[in-house]
């Protein structure tokens, strides 16, 4: 006979503990920095992990400015949005844009590996970015480099 010691029971809303991790992206790959960052943000690091539920910690980004891509990217990858009116659409490439907004391609990138659905903005409110190592929340941080 298997006797079974303890079940799991599922995590309510209000049982959900928020971290705080510090990902340091200088000199790393773009995509492979933000998939650790991606998963702090869904909660899959934990072990009490549903995905119906925003169980994900607080993160901070820093030296976005420093992050690089791999190959010819950084003159070939084209960011584009589209007003959706005639003549409404505006391009730009990734070494215009990590010179001008390097928050952006950072946000570009995480909201890309976030799954769609009604939690995201919810999660990508929950990230922070810094261009440089500057940043208000102190020393108290998990570091994950």
């Amino acid at each position: 006979m298997v006797q079974l010691t303890k079940s799991t029971k599922p995590i309510k809303l209000n049982e959900i503990k928020r971290d705080w991790h510090l990902v340091d992206v200088k000199g790393k790959i773009l995509g492979r920095a933000i998939s650790m960052t991606v998963k702090y943000l869904l909660g899959k690091h934990k072990s009490n992990y549903s995905p119906n539920l925003d169980s994900g910690d607080f993160v901070i980004v820093i030296n976005a400015k420093q992050v690089v891509v791999s190959g010819k990217k950084a003159t070939s990858k084209v960011y584009t949005r589209y007003s959706g009116y005639p003549g409404g659409l505006k391009r730009i490439r990734y070494k215009e844009l990590i010179d001008k907004n390097p928050r952006e391609v950072i946000k570009k990138a995480v909201s890309g590996m976030l799954p769609k659905n009604k939690l995201r903005d919810q999660r990508l409110a929950r990230l922070n970015i810094y261009p440089d190592e500057k940043h208000p929340f102190g020393e108290k941080l998990k570091s994950k480099s």
